[in-house]
């Protein structure tokens, strides 16, 4: 199926995400609207340690719980660089950790029905703690290690919710 975009317009844009509506036009020729979050790409870091992993927890304001999740996010506005620089500048930003080996596991989209925001996972290991640098937004965010089996039962038990830290531990059990 195809989609045709006949116009596009800016609804709402921030430092960290623009919101814009497209006219479509569908392969039978019916019209319509789509709502589309323009976000950056971003990298998560699955850390891991002793047959377990490091997890940050922080306050997600949408959910208005606390969320286990492993390290994530983008470079800040002005600032790029390839997706294994911004995972290690991840990496020591919220948990304090430089990671020795790499390993590319894979790629996942957060939510393909509205953004095309994707995040590149990589397996840390060979861990190197130091102290954290986080940003004044994740002044709240707590860092700790759990072993495989109760990252498991943490995602058994629905504790672990974030979709693309489930997405990444998927991509590392499938890893050859």
């Amino acid at each position: 199926m195809s989609i045709r975009t006949l116009s596009s317009k800016v609804i709402y844009k921030n430092p960290w995400l623009s919101l814009r509506e497209d006219r479509i036009e569908r392969e039978d020729g019916s019209s319509g609207i789509y709502s589309v979050i323009d976000k950056p790409d971003f990298a998560l870091v699955v850390p891991m340690e002793n047959d377990g992993f490091h997890l940050v927890e922080q306050y997600r304001y949408p959910l208005r719980a606390r969320s286990w999740e492993f390290p994530a996010g983008g470079f800040p506005a002005g600032v790029s660089g390839t997706p294994e620089q911004l995972a290690a500048a991840e990496l020591v930003e919220e948990t304090g950790f430089t990671a020795g080996r790499w390993e590319r596991l894979g790629r996942v989209h957060s939510a393909n029905s509205m953004t095309g925001e994707g995040a590149e996972v990589f397996l840390a290991t060979e861990l190197v703690p130091g102290e954290p640098r986080r940003e004044q937004t994740e002044q709240d965010m707590r860092q700790r290690w759990f072993s495989r089996r109760e990252v498991e039962g943490m995602i058994r038990a629905g504790v672990i919710t974030d979709g693309p830290s489930l997405a990444a531990y998927l991509l590392l059990q499938l890893r050859t």
